[in-house]
């Protein structure tokens, strides 16, 4: 099997907007009319229209999915040059598939419930704003019966993500079918060796490291001329309170692979992080993450993030076993997945590997939600990725308070950095700049986010 060359990467598809897109895997094929549209297409709402969320839409207008043909009809965002760059790319690529004119592309804070009032029941609204709204969005989309992808990560703090579950409940009840965008869990590499780990090829599993470090990313000083809401919802990585920080963003997902690993959720985590001195960055991230997760059956996994230039780069989740090693995941989440003869993890000591993917996590993601919803077959990931999210935010906070935080906590916390998000253009920012345009950092024993 060859790999899939058309794979359209979340925060890339942008920048991209020059790339042909391969033909369509559907092509000559008859497909059943089972959706409840006449012509047997779905109808998308595309909330957010960063990268992430071009990417997203570009992954379900690409017919990947062997079910049927899907459109994008409605676009919202707060900003309108971020709107017009993702309709110009999504339009290059899937003109055939664009059906957004002025009258449906939607700006401002209320734009999300405009683009959902374009939808009907069967339909999807793909969000991909920043995860302080996911809870306020996903709840106007429940009670409008409309199905939901939803992008990563999925709440600031845990208050945010009891929210989703709640909402995740709910959604089960109306029988509404949810994807989120943890792809890596649709990846055919890693499900195979998933099954090697559960018939014990591995032995029992005793630890996992989990490593992102690259040169990260630094904040300047914001305008003061501007509005610092807007300023903060245009820098969604270096503030807490709208996407989370940087350790989430980046790390949730191999927090995520270490669980599934596991086949549990950590008891608890510690750990201890740090920012380079009188360094020129304004934002509230640390620049090292090192967290040590315990699981119910007393074993680690080790997850560390580094962002700090002129280092060394890794990106991959490492397994080890009673009997020997295997690596899970590689750079930019590539599906890089192999067993080792013992523990020394080395090209020249690999004993078995999975076939090649032929088609990419992110395709196939939405080929499960666009199949369960025409087959009207169960589909809601909402648990399994806001248990996740619950983790990351876990180790986040274990950092970020000095602290042992155990999962009992985070079942039990209410915590939000920013209770309300019903924003307007005048509203002011969550969090303030100090006189010298910084904005405030996480001390440890000082610090609260539980």
């Amino acid at each position: 099997m060859q790999p899939q060359t058309n794979t359209i990467s979340r925060r890339g598809f942008l920048s991209q907007s020059g790339r042909v897109i391969a033909g369509s895997a559907l092509a000559g094929l008859t497909l059943p009319k089972v959706h409840a549209g006449e012509d047997n297409t779905i109808r998308l709402a595309l909330v957010g229209c960063g990268g992430r969320g071009g990417g997203a839409a570009a992954n379900a207008l690409s017919q990947s999915s062997t079910s049927g043909p899907t459109k994008l009809i409605a676009m919202a965002d707060v900003f309108q040059d971020r709107m017009a760059r993702a309709h110009k790319s999504l339009s290059a690529h899937f003109a055939g598939q664009m059906d957004v004119p002025a009258e449906r592309q939607f700006i401002g804070f209320d734009a999300y419930r405009k683009a959902i009032d374009c939808l009907r029941p069967g339909d999807v609204m793909i969000q991909a704003t920043h995860a302080a709204f996911r809870p306020t969005h996903l709840k106007y989309a429940v009670e409008k019966g409309i199905n939901v992808f939803m992008e990563k990560s999925f709440a600031p703090d845990p208050g945010g993500t009891h929210e989703v579950l709640r909402l995740g409940e709910e959604a089960k009840r109306k029988n509404l079918k949810i994807g989120c965008g943890l792809m890596c869990r649709h990846s055919a590499a890693r499900q195979a060796m998933i099954q090697k780990i559960r018939d014990g090829a591995m032995g029992d599993v005793i630890a996992i490291r989990a490593y992102r470090m690259d040169a990260g990313a630094r904040m300047g000083r914001l305008k003061p001329d501007e509005s610092e809401l807007l300023q903060q919802l245009r820098r969604p990585y270096f503030f807490h309170w709208v996407s989370s920080g940087w350790f989430i963003e980046m790390m949730i997902h191999q927090v995520d692979e270490c669980c599934w690993i596991k086949d549990a959720w950590p008891v608890s985590a510690r750990g201890m992080g740090g920012r380079e001195p009188a360094g020129d960055d304004y934002s509230q991230n640390l620049h090292t993450y090192a967290i040590e997760y315990a699981f119910p059956d007393g074993t680690t996994a080790f997850v560390n993030s580094r962002n700090q230039p002129r280092c060394q780069n890794e990106f991959a989740t490492w397994v080890h076993g009673t009997k020997c090693a295997g690596q899970f995941s590689g750079n930019v989440h590539a599906p890089t997945v192999q067993l080792y003869k013992d523990h020394r993890c080395g090209n020249d000591n690999v004993s078995w590997r999975p076939e090649k993917e032929s088609v990419s996590p992110y395709d196939a993601e939405w080929d499960a939600l666009l199949t369960a919803i025409r087959q009207n077959r169960p589909h809601n990931e909402i648990e399994r990725a806001a248990y996740a999210n619950l983790v990351s935010i876990m180790g986040r906070a274990a950092i970020h308070t000095g602290k042992v935080i155990t999962w009992d906590e985070m079942l039990a916390s209410k915590f939000k950095f920013c209770p309300n998000v019903d924003f307007n253009l005048d509203s002011p920012s969550p969090v303030k700049a100090d006189a010298n345009g910084r904005y405030p950092l996480p001390v440890p024993g000082q610090w609260t986010e539980t």
